[in-house]
């Protein structure tokens, strides 16, 4: 009897569903989309009418060029994608003989677009392909989904169309632009240019701002019972204190020593708060960022490994919603760890926004109270106690407190000090208490009269808006309806990729390029950069998933206004098209020929100056100076690592305006003898040259050897971040800069090992010694991406070959006491290798570590035990989150 053929995206998750559904099926792993529109594909060459003929031919052209044609009902020109070949050949050879086609895949709209491609690209009969859909990978819900398969759902495929299709036509047509009127290999998207112009909108609201200076004053003083209150100032003659410089704060500190300090009010107040809801896509990455510093990328890749391994539920879903079994799991733990008074009466529900899926649950473990396998690695530990800890307390009770203000009249000033009491810590005992959670005040009566102790003056400048991390950004873009929540990784890694901001101590910095490109965007496309535009768009796509409204018909309507947008930003400046990028001419000469003045230029890799002489069309064109410098920039990221915000707002103040219009002015280091300072402002081209000594200011980096030659190594700046260079041309060396500052160690020559074959046919393994240790490669990577860590017994065979560095990981232990094969891994804890052993490419919690007093390996096992431990009150949610044993899964103090 024939099998049925199941078709998901990954193979870790091919591997778990196959062991839920038995011999009957056969599940295999498309690995992601089979097929995508081509950089350069072909259209069917059209004839068309005599009188329209070159109209039409530059349509194709274009069309060509996308793939896709939206003259013609948006045609689509879908290729399978490189290196998917083998994958396809092997699904359809599967699929001509199986019984019935089950496409798994993801449940969101690039699932369904997926599974449409592969019903597509497979062929046959279409009533043998069957849709199944499942929020976590457990096999209730696996065998649930396959009790009730359905279709496709060629709505949710459509909006995915036409998403991809207004992102291609927005980067196929803008691009060009941008490359003739800014700089070559610049490119627009139709949600990263938006999420930019956020970054430099608050860039510039950062410059353009001017601190003030306000002062403020605290008073201690002591009750009858000699216990310390300290007051803040809060009005002057019944108005908020407003406190402007030294001056008036002494007049005020003056007449205060002198004032009697009378309790006029004593106001106490009963509130709660209640417990958040479990996490969503974009709550789960702005926490991630907070609590535990993951990138948004990193954390969806996390979290997609912990669901691919039946985990956590989907983790691409913005709805609140929990199953009546997840809710019931969730109390019935809180109840065994924490008692009953922790349980509420009834379940904690929380609305979800409009557009969210009901259907769809929040993300949560998949099996409420077990233990994590103990071969999931550190970062999956960590996000996954974070989802967990935020699932339980969900479903707690509000935590109950008392608030105090205590109100003093002294004079004809008044002055008031805040207390909070938690009666009941709620949902809090689980997640930790926040730093203001407890601020505990002596009693004092109304009334009663405080005795004068001190007097603290303080002086203070207002700070500007403070800059965007990845999860305020997030939490920016969501509030704006800009992108999705399937979306947010990829906005933030593409704007960084493309050299228009960057991220500096979690912090998001504006790139000049950014500001240009914000800058021609928002002239010539308008509509493009306008977040309602934006949001209004999403909307559509919304109604387009949900069968209201037609995709070609949204297409259209985009693309009838767009495409005359378009060919006006073409035009040339006089005629309003996009304003071309000039340089800055600056008063300096050329240091290479000495004839011509520099000018500055903004190019897609960043500022730097550049002879005049390049463009002198009376020479020769071999013959011209082509002289750069690069410019580095000034900015607050690299004169400290971490500012405070008092310390920001100086530096903000100490930089220099514009001669022209006043506007705060970039400043770049030319050389040690010069530094430029530029006007910020738009279409300004003010500019100052300073003269001095400025070696101080430059990053001459760490005093490095070359390893290989001797000389010394220098520091530089690539597309990459900085690194260390031999000086020795000849040499080409290069030592990577590590994220603590510190120089990686040198890293030995690859050794071939054409004695090892790879999985792919035809390449053989290379070992490589790397920023996270040695590893084996394939010899032809990338071309082939197969990698994996050595085993003892080869680094053991092939000792005479390797570095001596790495004997001792050659002489370690071949095999656990179980007999099972070791291997080399990297702790980035320890920053050191370490052996493990594996059984069925799984690590069994054997472990060892060598000691370098006695050098020797030390075995340790930290297999999971069958002994329960309880729940423990965490401090902060960052510490929250330690996976229990066999119980209950909780959070507790580290």
């Amino acid at each position: 009897m024939a099998k049925s053929l199941v078709i998901v995206e990954s193979p870790s998750k091919a591997k778990i569903i196959n062991g839920y559904l038995g011999d009957d099926f056969v599940v295999k792993a498309s690995v992601g989309h089979i097929r995508d529109l081509p950089v350069g594909g072909s259209t069917p060459e059209e004839k068309a009418p005599k009188g329209q003929k070159v109209k039409r031919d530059k349509q194709l052209a274009l069309a060509r060029r996308m793939g896709i044609d939206p003259n013609d009902n948006w045609k689509a020109n879908y290729q399978i994608m490189p290196g998917k070949e083998k994958v396809v050949s092997e699904l359809k050879k599967l699929a001509k003989t199986a019984e019935k086609i089950y496409l798994a895949t993801d449940l969101d709209r690039e699932g369904e677009a997926i599974a449409w491609h592969l019903r597509e690209v497979l062929g046959g009969d279409e009533s043998k392909y069957l849709r199944v859909k499942y929020p976590e990978i457990t096999k209730s819900a696996i065998s649930k989904a396959f009790a009730n398969p359905g279709q496709i759902n060629m709505d949710l495929v459509n909006a995915q169309q036409t998403r991809r299709f207004l992102d291609r036509v927005v980067g196929f047509m803008v691009s060009p632009i941008l490359w003739k009127k800014v700089a070559r290999g610049l490119s627009a998207g139709r949600v990263q240019s938006v999420a930019v112009e956020l970054i430099v909108d608050r860039e510039r609201e950062i410059k353009a701002f001017v601190p003030e200076e306000y002062w403020t004053i605290d008073v201690k003083t002591r009750n009858k019972k000699n216990e310390e209150l300290i007051l803040q100032l809060s009005s002057i003659d019944g108005k908020k204190a407003v406190i402007r410089n030294a001056n008036e704060s002494a007049a005020v500190a003056a007449a205060l020593r002198l004032s009697k300090f009378t309790v006029s009010k004593v106001d106490k107040r009963q509130g709660s708060q209640r417990a958040p809801a479990p996490f969503t896509t974009s709550t789960l990455q702005q926490a991630a960022n907070q609590r535990l510093g993951f990138s948004v990328r990193r954390t969806m890749n996390v979290a997609q490994h912990l669901y691919e391994r039946g985990l956590i539920t989907y983790m691409r879903t913005d709805s609140v919603n929990l199953s009546a079994e997840a809710l019931k799991a969730a109390r019935d733990i809180i109840k065994e760890e924490f008692g009953s008074r922790y349980v509420p009466e009834k379940p904690n529900y929380f609305q979800s926004k409009e557009s969210a899926q009901e259907a769809h649950e929040a993300i949560r473990p998949s099996h409420p109270g077990q233990p994590l396998p103990a071969d999931v690695d550190r970062d999956g530990q960590r996000l996954f106690d974070l989802i967990n800890a935020r699932y339980l307390c969900s479903q707690m009770p509000p935590q109950q407190y008392e608030s105090t203000t205590v109100s003093i009249d002294a004079g004809n000033y008044g002055l008031k000090v805040n207390g909070k009491h938690v009666l009941f810590d709620g949902w809090r005992k689980l997640w930790g208490s926040s730093k203001n959670d407890e601020v505990l005040l002596p009693e004092v009566k109304e009334g009663e009269e405080l005795v004068f102790d001190s007097l603290k003056e303080q002086q203070h400048f207002t700070q500007p808006p403070a800059r965007y991390s990845e999860a305020t950004l997030v939490k920016e873009l969501e509030k704006d309806g800009i992108g999705r929540p399937s979306t947010y990784a990829t906005i933030i890694s593409t704007i960084q990729d493309r050299g228009y901001v960057l991220i500096d101590h979690g912090r998001f910095y504006a790139e000049p390029m950014g500001e240009i490109v914000t800058d021609r965007l928002r002239f010539s496309f308008k509509s493009l950069m306008d977040t309602s535009f934006t949001a209004s768009l999403e909307t559509e796509l919304d109604q387009i998933a949900e069968g209201k409204e037609n995709w070609q018909v949204s297409l259209d309507r985009f693309y009838k206004d767009f495409e005359a947008t378009v060919e006006k930003a073409g035009l040339s400046s006089d005629k309003g098209g996009m304003p071309e990028n000039r340089p800055l001419e600056i008063s300096m000469k050329c240091p290479q020929c000495g004839k011509y003045n520099l000018a500055v230029h903004s190019g897609k890799t960043g500022i730097f100056l550049a002879c005049q002489g390049y463009y002198d069309k009376d020479v020769p064109s071999e013959e011209r100076c082509r002289k750069t410098i690069n410019l580095k920039p000034i900015t607050f990221a690299n004169l400290k690592k971490d500012l405070s915000d008092e310390e920001e707002a100086e530096i903000l103040r100490s930089r220099p305006r514009c001669p022209v219009c006043g506007a705060i002015m970039d400043s770049y280091l030319i050389d040690e003898q010069h530094k430029l300072h530029v006007c910020t402002a738009t279409n300004c081209n003010g500019y100052k040259l300073e003269d001095g000594n400025f070696s101080s200011e430059i990053d001459h980096g760490p005093e490095v050897v070359c390893e290989k030659c001797g000389a010394m190594m220098q520091l530089k700046e690539g597309r990459f971040g900085k690194y260390m260079a031999c000086s020795n041309v000849s040499c080409g060396n290069t030592r990577k800069i590590l994220k603590n500052g510190q120089v990686a160690p040198p890293r030995e020559d690859a050794v071939d090992l054409p004695e090892l074959p790879c999985r792919t046919s035809g390449s053989h393994y290379v070992l490589r010694d790397g920023a996270a240790g040695i590893f084996l490669a394939a010899n032809n990577f990338p071309k082939v991406r197969e990698t994996r860590p050595p085993k003892v017994a080869e680094l053991k065979r092939f000792r005479d070959r390797i570095s001596a560095k790495f004997h001792y990981l050659a002489d370690g232990p071949l095999t656990d006491p179980d007999g099972n094969e070791t291997e080399v891994r990297f702790s980035r804890k320890f920053k050191k290798q370490y052996i493990v052993s594996v059984k069925d490419e799984k690590m069994t919690g054997w472990m060892a570590f060598f000691n370098e007093d006695s050098k020797r390996w030390e075995a340790q096992n930290v297999k999971s035990t069958s002994k329960k431990t309880s729940v423990k009150k965490s401090t902060t949610v960052r510490s929250a989150a330690k996976k229990t044993t066999a119980g209950k899964k909780a959070v507790t103090k580290k």
